[in-house]
């Protein structure tokens, strides 16, 4: 009877078995994809690229960073832009990614960006942050919401 009852119970759950199966395959290909995304961005902006960091971004991005307005894509990549053009190829990003969570086609992604001045590779900044990437109609993902915040510590100005 107990063997009987372990059988169905089994034929039973197998299906859903086998479906979280296929999601965690999906959710690792999109994890993967996303990583590539993010250092694509990463490359792009240390070789100055701004036209190039401006394709991480969905046309309906919105942000907020601490000590500056809410943005939209057009103002994010503007901002981009000028510091680029600023920098004059000093500046240069390190992402380190904590986290990636996958939801279908939304994924959020706990991350630290670090700035950095080259050549030394003196740290500028440190931002913590989290992006809401959405898989768009043509597949490819992209950051629509992301949030940053800058915060001290013993590699930043200012910090212990």
């Amino acid at each position: 009877m107990l063997r009987r009852a372990v059988l169905v119970l089994a034929l039973l759950l197998a299906p859903a078995l086998a479906h979280a199966e296929d999601r965690s395959a999906g959710d690792r290909a999109a994890e993967a994809a996303i990583r590539a995304r993010l250092a694509a961005w990463t490359e792009a902006f240390n070789r100055g690229d701004a036209a190039a960091t401006c394709e991480l971004f969905a046309d309906d991005l919105k942000s907020d960073v601490r000590g500056a307005p809410a943005g939209d894509k057009a103002a994010v990549c503007a901002r981009i832009a000028r510091a680029l053009a600023k920098s004059g190829g000093k500046l240069a990003y390190v992402c380190q990614i904590h986290e990636i969570l996958v939801s279908g086609d939304l994924a959020m992604v706990r991350l630290t960006w670090v700035l950095t001045e080259r050549p030394g590779g003196n740290a500028l900044s440190r931002d913590e942050g989290m992006d809401i990437f959405r898989r768009d109609a043509d597949g490819i993902w992209r950051i629509a919401r992301f949030m940053a915040f800058a915060v001290e510590s013993e590699s930043t100005p200012g910090g212990k």
